[in-house]
């Protein structure tokens, strides 16, 4: 529930500069280095064809281009152009207001809370992960 509300509010935020949630994800990976497409596909854990498209798509408008890639002929680079980062930049502006002004609404004692809560959640759901190294949630 809770995951469908920040996609809500991500789609929101990327709306006003004419992108979309799964765009700005991309442009966002790719901001302080050119990447390849499965780089960008591992770090967001998405499927390789489904950033294949993002990607054709932000070089389309004109977001992104593909560069050659020294380490791998065929895999080319996704690098961002001026006018994506100036997309970006326009997100990211949107996105740190409307996070001052949710933190401003909690509070910084329940946002410090809430992040250790989170922190703890990650560490178990992390351990408990099927495929991990014991495997079973903790019965602390």
């Amino acid at each position: 529930m809770l995951t469908r509300h920040f996609t809500s509010s991500g789609e929101a935020l990327a709306r006003p500069a004419g992108q979309t949630l799964a765009r700005w994800l991309v442009l966002g990976t790719i901001q302080d280095a050119p990447a390849t497409v499965a780089q960008v596909a591992r770090s967001l854990h998405l499927a390789r064809q489904g950033v294949q498209r993002l990607a054709d798509v932000l070089v389309r408008d004109g977001l992104a281009v593909y560069q050659d890639n020294p380490a791998h002929r065929r895999a080319k680079l996704v690098r961002l152009t001026p006018q994506g980062r100036s997309t970006l930049r326009a997100i990211q502006a949107a996105q740190a207001a409307w996070a001052d002004a949710l933190g401003a609404e909690l509070g910084e004692a329940d946002l410090h809370q809430a992040s250790v809560l989170l922190g703890q959640i990650q560490q178990a759901v992390t351990a408990a992960a099927p495929g991990a190294a014991g495997g079973q949630p903790r019965t602390s």
